[in-house]
């Protein structure tokens, strides 16, 4: 039954990844004014504008140009930025990597911060955490003002902005990614010891948990034996979510530190009104989520089939982990 039940998870998600490029483009269809209004001097008649967006293929039906922006998608084209003319995805291609670097750093804070709070946590017997949930309530620009005045302001330690042009390698100037990667990692690190700590503390509520404690054994072991393998399904699924939480999350601290990335390449492209760009940004978080989620259900799937499963491990984020989806 392996089979029939990956190749659902995989219609699922193609067909959740097509709803999210309808989501996407319609947003941007939304957005008041568009570029061939924006590109036209003050002063433009009502013919010069029409034009210009005629000019930019903005004068055609919004269904066809859903279907040609979804063709192109599906091919790899993501087409050419309108106040440019470069190809969207070479403009990607300078400042992704930039963004990678970021996430992947924050991720590893991530795991860090959330680990040890769980550690704690644990130690405590499932007790306490309840700071983690205010953290995470926690705006993301309050983390940065913080993290900016404290660093950067108070203390000098780190740049407020970084100077890098697009394209440059952040590994080259390691320190421009603190602030940045702080201001993702801890809520973010909030959020997922919010939602763990449910699953940790039914663990910890098990029989043959509360036995091993009982009879003596170290701390670590019963850690790794017993209590682990519930949470590794869990942990697979909460990582999928800060996985596109992170990516999307670099549009506002990529602005606030001038940091060179594709979240900072949405904000300007969101000014003018370069639709193509805007779309490519959006997609990216839903594409790495829908993904990440893909990754974590199979995953899942050959944990509950494998032969030696822990029976009644859970396969879902509990409902009282302290948070909500």
């Amino acid at each position: 039954m392996a089979g029939p039940v990956i190749l659902r998870l995989v219609v699922r998600t193609a067909a959740l990844a097509v709803a999210a490029t309808a989501v996407v483009f319609a947003a941007t269809e939304l957005l008041p004014g568009d570029a061939g209004q924006l590109r036209t001097p003050g002063r433009a008649s009502a013919e010069d504008i029409a034009r210009e967006r005629e000019r930019l293929g903005l004068d055609r039906p919004a269904a066809v140009r859903y279907l040609d922006w979804l063709y192109g998608v599906v091919r790899g084209d993501l087409g050419r930025s309108l106040s440019g003319g470069r190809p969207v995805a070479a403009l990607f291609a300078e400042r992704l990597p930039a963004t990678a670097v970021l996430a992947a750093a924050s991720a590893a804070v991530t795991a860090l911060l959330t680990a040890a709070a769980l550690g704690v946590t644990y130690l405590r017997g499932g007790r306490g955490g309840s700071a983690a949930t205010g953290l995470a309530a926690v705006p993301q620009p309050v983390h940065a003002a913080v993290l900016g005045a404290v660093f950067a302001g108070l203390l000098g330690w780190l740049p407020a902005v970084s100077l890098l042009p697009p394209g440059a390698s952040p590994l080259t100037e390691p320190e421009v990614l603190v602030l940045p990667a702080l201001t993702l990692a801890l809520p973010s690190a909030a959020f997922a010891t919010a939602l763990l700590r449910g699953a940790l503390g039914d663990a910890l509520r098990r029989p043959h948990v509360t036995d091993a404690r009982l009879r003596g054994l170290p701390a670590p072991l019963v850690l790794r034996r017993h209590v682990l393998p519930f949470l590794y399904v869990p942990a697979l699924q909460v990582t999928a979510l800060l996985a596109g939480g992170l990516v999307a999350g670099t549009a506002l601290v990529e602005t606030v530190f001038g940091y060179p990335g594709t979240g900072q390449l949405l904000v300007s492209a969101v000014a003018v009104r370069d639709v193509p760009v805007v779309q490519a940004a959006a997609l990216l978080p839903a594409v790495v989520l829908l993904l990440g989620m893909l990754l974590a259900d199979l995953a899942a799937h050959r944990t509950a089939s494998a032969p030696h499963a822990t029976r009644g491990t859970s396969t879902a984020v509990p409902q009282n982990a302290g948070g909500s989806l």
